[in-house]
């Protein structure tokens, strides 16, 4: 008993840091438009993450020996194609919000960027109701919630709604797709091969637009390092690899509400390195948003929850 409350609190700990990495990448993300342009960005980010993650699938693989199951050669094949042909599809999906995400960042500040992000957390059952799946009340009573909070945070003046607002919004609607697509292939593929694969494949995509609108130079990637370090290194290649090996030992219940801190880092991040405030009324959205966030995840007695989704970004 001693040993599992251990392990849960290391991954607790684990889940904290992995929240902390994701909200200040914002700010990397915020920093990194100042060199090069969004499909630039990503186009880096992704590729470095995938290089990233070839190392951490080797390691994880050794460490689970044990606990995997025998598989024959054919279905070794099999898991295979399905990570690579999921990686290839989530890939998609990730590019799209991420390049929604990268454009919105620049005309709104990153503590905004990180709390409308998050809404993806209840889109994403809300989505689900076209897959026919069942939605507990209490996320019902979480939108509501956080469409109020989405008033205050976002409405300004005229009751119009900020471009940086309204593409970051998009991008949340993007990311929940991407987490229904990661459901789809999960249970069929390992998930390090398909985040790997993703990666690879966002990146690809992203240097499509790259080269062709935005034409990068190697002076302007090598100015931009940091940042562009941080968010592949740091975003996609630690910050998932601690969430994979953590929620091995912790309820996908209480994994969702800590990483879910990455909205409230966000803010912390954007004030403590880059000095941006929000007003009282945009706090109270926050609030309102973030106490939406959190209902979303509490399981309805009587309904059984499904596991934790990934953002896998």
């Amino acid at each position: 008993m001693e040993q599992t409350r251990k392990k849960s609190l290391a991954s607790s700990v684990m889940l904290v840091i992995t929240a902390l990495i994701w909200g200040s990448a914002f700010v990397a993300q915020s920093e990194g438009m100042n060199y090069v342009g969004s499909f630039t960005f990503n186009a880096c980010r992704f590729l470095i993450g995938g290089i990233v993650l070839i190392p951490c699938i080797f390691l994880l693989h050794k460490a689970n020996r044990g606990q995997r199951p025998n598989l024959g050669e054919e279905e070794k094949r099999k898991q295979k194609r399905a990570g690579i042909l999921g990686g290839i599809c989530c890939g998609a999906f990730l590019c799209l919000a991420s390049s929604l995400q990268q454009f919105g960042i620049a005309y709104t500040t990153v503590g905004k960027a990180g709390f409308i992000t998050a809404l993806y957390i209840i889109l994403v059952p809300i989505l689900g109701l076209f897959l026919k799946k069942s939605v507990g009340a209490n996320v019902w009573a979480s939108v509501g919630i956080a469409a109020v909070g989405m008033y205050f945070l976002c409405i300004k003046e005229g009751f119009s709604v900020g471009l940086g607002d309204f593409l970051v919004f998009l991008c949340s609607i993007g990311f929940s797709l991407h987490i229904l697509v990661i459901d789809h292939f999960s249970p069929k593929a390992d998930g390090v091969i398909i985040s790997c694969a993703q990666f690879f494949t966002a990146g690809a995509v992203s240097c499509v637009p790259a080269f062709f609108f935005e034409h990068p130079s190697w002076e302007a990637v090598c100015a931009a390092w940091l940042p562009i370090g941080y968010a592949g290194v740091m975003s996609c290649g630690v910050a998932y690899t601690l969430q994979v090996v953590a929620q091995k030992n912790i309820s996908p219940t209480v994994a969702s509400l800590l990483m879910s801190l990455e909205s409230v880092f966000s803010v912390l991040a954007g004030w403590v390195l880059l000095g941006q405030s929000l007003s009282k009324k945009e706090l109270a959205g926050c609030g309102m948003v973030f106490a939406g966030i959190i209902l979303a995840q509490i399981p309805v007695k009587g309904r059984k929850k499904k596991g934790g989704y990934e953002k896998g970004v």
